[in-house]
Order: structure tokens, then sequence, then C-alpha cells
């Protein structure tokens, strides 16, 4: 499983979205509940940016519709969202906050 270099630690705010790009692939990095998770940021059910959402009990909200997806499995909690998105596995080495675009599930 290939990592590449995301984002420093020290640049995440607890639950405030980063929004990176990562081979292409459009990724939110999010620091939340002491863990750091690394989601598709675009919505299954709109095409906009997850990372200009919310973030609340380990869910991101997509600003557009008001539906939210579980960070570790990227489910989709509430309508109008029906499809989850691609969640990425996640390493912390020092500083520096690695996401492999292999998905978890």
């Amino acid at each position: 499983m290939a990592f590449v270099r995301a984002c420093a630690l020290s640049e995440l705010e607890e639950d405030t979205p980063k929004r990176v790009e990562l081979d292409g692939t459009p990724v939110s990095v999010v620091q939340t509940a002491g863990e750091v998770f690394a989601i598709h940021d675009i919505c299954s059910h709109a095409n906009v940016s997850l990372s200009e959402g919310e973030v609340e009990d380990c869910q991101i909200e997509c600003w557009l519709h008001g539906s939210s997806f579980d960070l570790r499995t990227g489910k989709p909690s509430g309508l109008p969202a029906t499809r989850p998105v691609p969640v990425y596995p996640v390493k912390i080495e020092g500083d520096d906050v690695f996401v492999s675009l292999s998905q978890e599930s």
C-alpha cells in the first residue's frame, strides 16, 4: 500500500477539514476526537466539496444539502445522499500525515 504525504499534522485544526489533492484525487483530511481521517472530498449526492462542510461526532456534513458521512466508513447517515464516499488509510510519521489512495472500505 503506497502512502503519499498529504499535509503536516500541525496544519490541521480540530474539526476543520483540510482539502488536499493527491495524484489528482480530491481528499479531505480531518483531525477529530484524537484521530486523523481521510475521506474523498466530493459528496456522492451533489458534486461539491465536503471539506467546506462542518465536522461533528466523527461525521462530515455536506454544506449544500446537509447529508452527513461517517469519517470512518464513508457511509451516509441521512438523505439525500444514499451512496458512500471512499475513505482512505492514514498514517502519521512525526508531523507528517500520509494517505494511501487504496480504499479501506
